[in-house]
């Protein structure tokens, strides 16, 4: 064939492709295990967070081991639902569900004091994406005891201190439940929250992300409380 003609341009361009298009889905192919190692790694260092426990990628596995004891799945009723993984449920798609088909997970943790926590996912919207987390109470189920947040591409310095330990560190003692046991979640305000026990300081010019993250802990805590009706009857 003569390599000069455009039938030997074309059959050679065809072939490069199919050739890279091959190679590159058998890189991903092989990298997707490691890849989904490394999500849930992530995971249970977030949820390991929100009761104060710090990890690495060394240790995470078997710190997660010790501290939690359980998990399961529940509904927005505060039932247990079978043969659903907590720890596979992505609120993301949960949250685009009616909230009579809504899955929660549930985990339960053993602190080195022998008391037991409760951990609740998060998901709301910040700024510019997604914000995340997992909050921890103490058997109460109305104080909460840490809370860990991070998010996709909040603005550096101002919507992403969301994710540092100065702003998390409020939440350690705030109630979610009135004085008439009513559920008024955590606010976020603007101009300082003083010794209110049902809120903490916003973020200084991160007023939107301020507003998403009570939004999502309004909504998302929300979810548990027939769980947590039930669970101190």
């Amino acid at each position: 064939m003569d390599t000069n003609s455009n039938k030997y341009t074309f059959i050679y361009s065809v072939v490069l492709v199919v050739v890279v298009a091959t190679l590159l889905t058998i890189v991903a192919i092989s990298l997707k295990p490691a890849q989904q190692k490394n999500i849930e790694l992530e995971k249970k260092k977030n949820i390991l967070a929100s009761l104060n426990v710090e990890s690495t990628p060394e240790n995470v596995e078997g710190l997660y081991e010790k501290y939690i004891s359980d998990n399961y799945t529940i509904n927005t009723n505060g039932e247990k639902v079978e043969n659903v993984e907590a720890f596979k449920i992505v609120l993301k798609d949960e949250l685009k569900k009616s909230p009579a088909d809504q899955h929660w997970p549930v985990y339960v943790a053993k602190t080195d004091d022998g008391s037991t926590k409760y951990i609740f996912a998060l998901y709301g919207k910040g700024l510019w994406g997604p914000i995340w987390g997992y909050i921890a109470f103490n058997d109460d189920l109305d104080t909460i005891f840490g809370a860990y947040f991070d998010h996709k591409s909040e603005t550096p310095g101002l919507g992403a201190e969301i994710a540092t330990p100065k702003f998390q560190a409020q939440f350690v003692n705030k109630k979610i439940f009135n004085d008439k046991s009513e559920f008024v979640s955590v606010d976020v305000i603007k101009g300082g929250a003083g010794n209110n026990p049902y809120a903490v300081d916003a973020i200084s010019g991160g007023t939107i992300t301020s507003r998403g993250l009570r939004d999502m802990l309004k909504t998302c805590i929300g979810a548990y409380t027939k769980f947590i009706d039930e669970h101190k009857k």
